[in-house]
């Protein structure tokens, strides 16, 4: 897969059926209004297939049938052992339909597909695996007491488990909420982004086929405001899990007091910081991972490392590598193994980036990029674009853009380096570049992020907890620590005589 030519990822496209209908209960079914959207290529601007638009009667549909499931205990109260020969086998099926999962999320959204063939894909079946292998190994607890008492804490699952995901990686985020909650023992109902809904769609087929049972893996794709409203409200929901914009996951809050007071876990917006300091030694490698932080996965990253802090000693000689890579990596069909770059999601989120960009220019030095383009006369593509000079207080310095843009701030010292980062409604990641290890100890500490990366960018594994702080919401995916939230704790006090 890795010598793959365009002419082979385009035959394979071609080749494609989508499942466009609604995944309830074991089943594709439509919608019960009848009604669809189209799913639209943003590379080309062609439709790709109508998907069924689900509203709140379907969302009922999916959470009775997963409710159903779950009082059946078919997999709630399956034997650990059990669960995770299911979840191992759809960690193969993902494997051994790794070109589909991947040619699916890059038609659908725009990605590289090259991307998503060896980052997503591979990725959701690790997330799979790893998960599958923790099943029978996390213990539950028996508590300090007197003779004649036991007390037993288990950790138990909540019920039905709804997820709302975001489009810009559809698969890996549909893997990061669901094999956390199917782990625990939960029945799953996604709401998949409307840009993007066609490899959600595939896992929940691929998860039948692994047998999971009927009604414990849900797919209801539609319209935030219409199926991720009724998700949010619904009374039979046990947990609301959102990744997304700040401002809708602030609205799933405000559905769960209106409703049954169901836990919600949001991870929302970020303005990540990457602070350069003068006595980092590997100036290349910083402008390598620079360039990564902001401009991999044209920028629509949550995490995304958009605001760059640099030493004043070192910002010119750092631009000039960061403006060479930038010109290195222009945007190009999303299917072509040569492309750098692939198409922003949508036409709404290609004119906001733009609208952002048309604004900096005139307030900001732009030194590379800058400019809407297209791709065989076609598609949705904004070049890497670089602001040097940005004041801290500009909205290029200040506003979650989503896109490929960079903004380089300079500092003069480390407190004020520390400040500026610190200075932000988010606090999701941030990264520090340096070669004293004093220095890397006391700026991670004094960084206000749920995960601070040293000379890297954007760390993560299935190991440790990803999410944020302040305004990037307080909801953690991956590692052991994300089962707690899909999980309750129960104690059973038992009194006996001795």
């Amino acid at each position: 897969m890795l010598d793959y030519t365009y002419g082979d990822w385009k035959s394979r496209a071609d080749t494609l059926t989508f499942r466009h209908q609604a995944f309830i209960g074991g089943q594709f079914v439509d919608a019960a209004s009848g009604k669809t959207f189209d799913n639209i290529n943003p590379a080309t601007g062609e439709v790709l297939t109508q998907v069924s638009e689900c509203d709140e009667e379907d969302v009922d549909r999916a959470v009775a049938a997963a409710r159903k499931a779950f009082d059946a205990g078919i997999w709630s109260r399956a034997a650990p052992g059990d669960r995770k020969a299911v979840m191992l086998k759809l960690a193969d099926l993902i494997r051994e339909n790794l070109e589909e999962m991947a040619l699916l999320d890059s038609l659908d959204m725009g990605k590289l597909v090259t991307d998503a063939a060896t980052v997503d894909a591979p990725g959701s079946a690790h997330f799979f695996q790893w998960y599958a292998e923790a099943i029978d190994k996390i213990y539950d607890e028996v508590a300090p007491t007197g003779p004649g008492d036991l007390a037993l804490v288990k950790r138990v699952p909540l019920g039905v488990v709804g997820a709302v995901t975001p489009w810009n990686f559809p698969l890996d985020m549909a893997t990061w909420k669901g094999a956390a909650a199917l782990a625990a023992g939960n029945s799953f109902v996604l709401k998949p982004a409307e840009q993007s809904p066609l490899s959600a769609l595939r896992l929940a087929e691929l998860a039948t086929e692994a047998g999971i049972p009927e009604g414990v893996f849900n797919v209801v794709p539609g319209y935030g405001v219409t199926a991720g409203k009724a998700l949010g409200l619904h009374m039979d929901v046990d947990c609301l899990a959102f990744t997304g914009s700040t401002a809708i996951g602030k609205m799933f809050m405000t559905y769960s007091g209106q409703s049954n007071l169901k836990s919600v876990w949001p991870e929302t917006g970020g303005k990540s910081p990457n602070l350069i300091f003068a006595d980092c030694e590997d100036l290349d490698a910083a402008a390598d991972m620079a360039a990564f932080g902001i401009f991999f996965n044209q920028g629509e990253v949550c995490s995304a490392n958009s605001r760059l802090y640099v030493e004043r000693s070192i910002k010119d000689a750092l631009v000039d590598k960061l403006i060479a890579r930038a010109e290195a990596m222009q945007p190009g069909d999303p299917l072509d193994p040569a492309s750098k770059m692939g198409a922003i999601v949508n036409e709404r989120q290609t004119q906001g980036i733009m609208r952002f960009v048309d604004e900096g220019k005139k307030t900001a030095d732009l030194v590379a990029g800058g400019e809407r383009v297209t791709v065989n006369g076609k598609g949705c593509f904004v070049q890497p674009t670089i602001f040097n000079d940005v004041t801290h207080d500009n909205p290029l310095a200040r506003d979650e853009i989503f896109g490929p843009v960079l903004s380089v701030i300079p500092f003069d010292s480390e407190a004020e380096a520390v400040s500026m980062a610190n200075d932000s409604v988010y606090g999701l990641a941030a990264s520090v570049w340096t070669d004293n290890l004093s220095r890397a100890h006391r700026v991670a500490d004094a960084l206000y992020a749920g995960t601070v990366s040293v000379n890297t960018v954007d760390a993560l594994s299935a190991q440790t907890p990803f999410g944020g702080m302040k305004q990037s919401g307080f909801g953690r995916d991956l590692s052991l620590h994300s089962i707690d939230k899909y999980t309750a704790l129960k104690t059973t006090w038992i009194k006996y005589k001795t």
